[in-house]
């Protein structure tokens, strides 16, 4: 399991050794899956590129593996598809549950690499109450509503009756 802010600037390597660029950025579909890393490329202009989780062989501490720069494609802006801080981004949005109550604002996103399943999301509620509180993982059961202004979640019955602890409620 990943965050993306344990991926943001993390580099991209070819299997002949060559870095290609950094991560830059996730997208995130509707259905609540990352499809692909955004890849700022190495290089003066440095333009960005779209890489398909399912091209990458390796994720690892020091570097994500793919086995050559033709599995990278040029970055285009899809309507359908949410990132973290490039076109249509959701990071720092207003985090309900579907019942209204505010639960915060959304700081990063757990997932599996492998299949890019997104399992959760990291929520602040601002510097000095993450300091003293810390911060809170929400899991859902289906993948949120994102809308302009907030995104709307589904959340699951968590130990301690509270929608923003961590632990599944234990068995009675």
């Amino acid at each position: 399991m990943r965050t993306f802010s344990l991926l943001k600037g993390m580099p991209v390597y070819d299997e002949k050794g060559e870095m290609l660029g950094e991560v830059c950025d996730i997208c995130i579909q509707e259905n609540g899956y990352v499809s692909d890393v955004l890849l700022q490329q190495k290089g003066l202009i440095g333009k960005k590129s779209r890489l398909s989780i399912h091209h990458i062989l390796s994720f690892g501490e020091n570097g994500i593996m793919i086995s050559n720069q033709d599995v990278l494609l040029a970055y285009k802006e899809v309507h359908s598809e949410y990132t973290m801080h490039h076109a249509q981004p959701i990071s720092k949005k207003m985090t309900l549950s579907k019942e209204g109550k505010q639960l915060g604002l959304l700081d990063d996103v757990y997932f599996l690499e492998e299949m890019g399943t997104i399992v959760g999301y990291e929520l602040t509620d601002g510097f000095f109450s993450d300091i003293t509180e810390g911060k809170r993982v929400i899991r859902t059961p289906i993948p949120p509503k994102i809308g302009k202004d907030a995104m709307i979640v589904s959340v699951n019955k968590l130990r301690g009756g509270k929608s923003n602890d961590e632990m599944s409620e234990l068995p009675k």
